[in-house]
């Protein structure tokens, strides 16, 4: 059977549009749910490898920034399992403006240390899988985690097409051979019956549960569910009820032509899960082996973060990425509302665009009428006299707790006088969040070029051991290069990796 030809406007992203400056006055916190998917950076460089310059809504800010590992600075003690780190430095792209640049860091658990793993693998292998870059990369990429197994982890193999199957009992991890052989006999063909699948993968986590490991599906499809159950609002509310049975969900996205990575990452935020886009063996290798341990082992549940700002210091901000992953304000104190889940050692970066309290009159008009002023601080208000430029607060729950628990961060009103005297990680972070936002066409950055991003990634490369930094700084010099050849681009650039 010949490999299925998919248009490229079959792929589904999440249709969000991104976040616009808030004014303090008018709502002065901020909540969202914490993020370390790392999807649509994977897509946004395969879609530049290809010579395209990506969908705008296949670019998610936050996936492009916290896809790097940074240095940040480590908690030491697993009972506060976060350490939280702020800087305040000048807007690249906005005279005037200041960016926060929120840095986290996860405690890090020592690959002795951790609990086994439990793993059911679900595997799309409908007909739509037959390509090259899909079920045989999958293939390569899970002989890469099995040979990473211990032997007292174990795995079971579930696949879907027409219908489901059980490949794979569950194996402890000391029997590689006979896990890398069911991986090798995987075939495609047929339909998507992907609820199905997801149905019998749950079942057997719960019938083989192991209250000392850490159990998880790690579903592997192209998201195109078109059997049984496809509703995307019903799929959610099944994965939303089977996160209660303490079985966590990880998502591998391959692909391009009919990914829905929409639905994808519907699944990833109900599940207690993660998402990650494989274009490649290095990638698969990035999230299956080096990163293995933080993906596979939470440390904690329902991250949230919030932040308050002190209305005397900051006239208006602006979250940069994370308009899919938004909450309510009421949202952050209830223990109900599902948020971000965080691996061992992991880190997760937000940077919000300010605008100091001189400048409001540049924002808006000043009210007309005496009762829509905004009052001013009272002398004796001594936090709204402070130097405090905002409050910081992030709330998560230990893996099994029901009860979150909260830690807390003054951020200082001391920016930096200059971009270049903040560190590395922080001046590169920035540079991909500047990138992230010029490829969704954010007026923004009308004034910021993609040499300027370039440049400043460039200057904070560091130690760079991996290759990922220099490859960003390709990455952005192969936009602009796409950039000026305009609509046409991808009809006269061959696929290819990026060049060196």
């Amino acid at each position: 059977m010949p490999p299925v030809a998919m248009p490229e406007s079959a792929n589904r992203f999440p249709d969000k549009a991104a976040n616009k400056a808030v004014l303090v006055a008018e709502q002065p916190v901020s909540t969202f749910s914490a993020d370390v998917d790392t999807a649509s950076y994977a897509f946004v460089r395969r879609m530049l490898a290809s010579g395209r310059l990506p969908p705008l809504d296949a670019v998610r800010v936050e996936e492009l920034v916290n896809y790097f590992p940074y240095a940040y600075a480590a908690p030491r003690d697993p009972a506060r399992p976060f350490a939280i780190g702020t800087d305040v430095v000048p807007s690249p792209w906005k005279a005037g403006n200041q960016l926060v640049h929120i840095a986290v860091r996860g405690y890090d658990v020592a690959a002795a240390a951790r609990p086994r793993a439990n793993v059911v693998l679900l595997v799309d292998v409908s007909g739509s899988m037959m390509p090259a870059d899909r079920l045989p990369l999958l293939q390569q990429a899970f002989r890469l985690f099995a040979a990473g197994l211990r032997d007292d982890d174990r795995v079971a193999i579930v696949t879907y097409a027409a219908g489901t199957r059980v490949a794979l009992e569950p194996t402890a991890g000391k029997e590689r051979g006979r896990i890398a052989d069911a991986i090798g006999a995987l075939q495609s063909g047929g339909g998507t019956a992907g609820a199905a699948g997801l149905q019998q993968a749950y079942e057997l986590a719960a019938r083989h549960f192991d209250p000392k490991a850490v159990n998880r599906v790690i579903l592997a499809t192209d998201g195109d569910f078109n059997l049984g159950m496809t509703d995307p609002r019903e799929l959610e509310k099944f994965i939303t009820d089977k996160r209660k049975s303490g079985v966590y969900l990880s998502i591998l996205g391959v692909g391009e032509g009919n990914l829905n990575d929409a639905l994808m990452q519907r699944l990833a935020q109900s599940g207690n899960g993660n998402a990650a886009y494989i274009d490649s063996l290095l990638e698969a290798r990035k999230a299956l082996g080096q990163e293995l341990g933080s993906t596979m082992f939470p440390i904690a549940n329902d991250v949230k973060l919030q932040v308050e700002f002190n209305p005397a210091k900051v006239a208006a901000y602006r979250l940069i990425g994370y308009e899919t992953r938004m909450l309510e304000r009421q949202d952050f104190k209830d223990d109900k509302v599902d948020a971000g889940d965080i691996g061992a050692g992991h880190t997760v970066t937000a940077i919000y665009e300010i605008t100091p309290a001189g400048g409001a009159a540049k924002l808006v008009d000043p009210p007309r009428y005496a009762g829509n002023q905004t009052a001013k601080p009272a002398a004796t208000d001594r936090k709204a006299g402070s130097d405090e430029l905002c409050f910081v607060k992030l709330r998560y729950k230990l893996p099994g707790e029901s009860a979150s628990r909260q830690l807390e961060h003054p951020v200082r009103a001391r920016a930096r006088a200059r971009i270049d005297a903040a560190p590395d990680d922080q001046r590169f972070a920035i540079a991909v969040a500047a990138f992230g936002q010029k490829l969704r066409g954010e007026p923004q950055l009308a004034d910021m070029a993609y040499p300027d991003i370039a440049a400043l990634a460039n200057g904070a490369r560091g130690a760079d051991p991996d290759d990922y930094r220099a490859e960003f700084v390709r990455l952005v010099r192969m936009a602009e290069s796409l950039d000026k050849l305009g609509p046409q681009a991808g009809t006269l650039l061959p696929a290819g990796p990026i060049p060196r």
